[in-house]
């Protein structure tokens, strides 16, 4: 049966909450009531109710994600209106010649450069989107500066003429202990966003962590990894939880390795480089109505903020898989974790985008060696933020991590497509080799506490969950 036809004038008629349509990609569907579960916030759904949403959609979206989040039964029939020409999908020849008008890739020498890069090329929404970080950024410049303030103490006089940088995580080996942090929409910096990053991390050895809010389904994902190749999932557990469950009776059926929930953003922060960009957006259309908070950071009201302890054990339930927390951010909470019985714990703090003034990573993964060293013996440890270079990752690893995940150099290497993501990863892996040898050491079982010198950092380390010397003050009310 032939799909039925709607023009514009129909369309418009559909322009409510409880009662809209939008045309994206020469389809119409149906999106009554969907706006208070879009991760992205309402406010752009109400924007297009009844409208061509095509441009925007197509900006950050993959075309099949839609019938992913919908499902097709929403799907109401084919556009019919010459005056409003759904946008067309992306030009690729005109995408590739965007790419080689970039320096090339064989003048990027590590990822300072990819981000250079990214500053000159990507739309300004688009890094405003990355870039930025929460109110003053004091965290996210933490994460890097941290990592600085450690130093390697080699050691001399070993044969380290074969190096060996693979390790094994949840009973699987990777060539490298080097991962993408999930970052939400990498469509934002080229036309295959995940697609890309998934091709260029797997062919190096190691694999992706496909974020909850790609810009394209969990399948379409997976299907760019080599056959039975593992991955791991990021899981925001939205407030529905009949549609979380559906999102992972799909991940468990794809064979994830392991979930890694996220949860040091029950809320959204405040981050003003995107604030800024909206604002000056907004300045050229009529006045919004609605509260400062929605103004300023949209909303997410579709992610739960009442996601508890006690709710670990459904979704051990549920899947059947390692469950990893994502965004611990203090040793008290790393020794809860294992207490609940969760395989492993992720240190983060969103890249700076959560809480400012949050500890580094590096910090918190120092305090837990201080507090509750057990935990990095019974768990894998992943962690991210300010990692930049192989004696990073050296750091990182030498004081009990597993592996660590970058998030913003990726999505700059990805500006240039899968081959991007794989000269990303050869530039960490050959500075990591090099880091390895010139310390004496050639496997990563061989990476010790011993060889980083803390004591620029010792004093900032926390010991015990309460304070050393305040206490809290409870008023007495005559």
């Amino acid at each position: 049966m032939a799909a039925t036809k709607i023009n514009v004038n129909v369309l418009k008629q559909h322009s409510n909450e409880d009662d809209g349509w939008v045309a994206i990609n020469g389809a119409i569907w149906d999106v009554s009531g969907f706006a208070s579960q879009h991760p992205g916030g309402e406010d752009i759904i109400k924007e297009y109710l009844g409208r061509d949403a095509s441009q925007v959609y197509n900006a950050i979206h993959g075309p099949g994600l839609l019938a992913s989040q919908l499902g097709l039964d929403k799907k109401i029939g084919d556009f019919d209106d010459d005056t409003l020409t759904a946008t067309k999908p992306v030009d690729e020849a005109a995408a590739a010649s965007a790419v080689k008008a970039m320096r090339p890739l064989e003048m990027i020498l590590n990822m300072h450069d990819f981000e250079e890069v990214a500053s000159q090329t990507l739309p300004e929404a688009a890094w405003a989107q990355i870039s930025g970080a929460t109110d003053d950024c004091f965290t996210k410049a933490a994460n890097g500066e941290y990592y600085r303030r450690l130093l390697l103490r080699p050691r001399i006089l070993e044969d380290v003429s074969r190096c060996d940088m693979s390790t094994e995580i949840f009973g699987v080996k990777f060539d490298l202990p080097i991962f993408n942090a999930p970052f939400a929409s990498a469509k934002l910096v080229h036309p295959e966003g995940e697609l890309a990053l998934a091709r260029g991390l797997a062919a190096m050895g190691t694999t992706m962590m496909i974020p909850t809010l790609s810009s394209f389904s969990v399948d379409e994902i997976v299907s760019e990894l080599p056959p039975a190749h593992p991955f791991f999932f990021q899981l925001y557990v939205y407030s529905d939880r009949n549609r979380t469950e559906a999102l992972l009776r799909q991940v468990v059926e794809l064979k994830a390795t392991a979930i890694m929930l996220t949860v040091d953003l029950p809320v959204m922060s405040k981050r003003e480089s995107i604030q800024r960009y909206k604002a000056k957006v907004a300045a050229s259309k009529p006045p919004k109505t609605g509260s400062a908070e929605t103004l300023a950071r949209g909303s997410n009201g579709a992610i739960t903020c009442t996601f508890q302890w006690s709710d670990i054990q459904w979704l051990k339930d549920l899947t059947r898989l390692p469950i990893v927390l994502k965004g611990i951010q203090c040793a008290a909470d790393a020794k809860k974790a294992l207490d609940y019985g969760c395989g492993g714990i992720y240190l983060s703090n969103h890249g700076g985008r959560a809480l400012d003034t949050a500890p580094p990573c590096i910090l918190t993964l120092m305090e837990i060696q201080a507090d509750c060293p057990e935990v990095l013996e019974k768990m894998e440890v992943f962690i991210d933020g300010g990692i930049r270079r192989g004696t990073d990752i050296l750091k990182a690893i030498c004081l009990g991590a597993s592996a660590v995940c970058l998030g913003r150099p990726f999505f700059y290497a990805a500006t240039y497509g899968d081959e991007g993501v794989k000269h990303a990863v050869d530039i960490l892996s050959d500075e990591l080799r090099v880091a390895m040898q010139l310390s004496g050491i050639t496997s990563l079982s061989q990476a010790h506490p011993g060889l980083v010198n803390t004591t620029a950092l010792d004093p900032y380390v926390h010991r015990g969950q309460n304070h050393p010397w305040a206490r809290k003050i409870v008023r007495s009310r005559l």
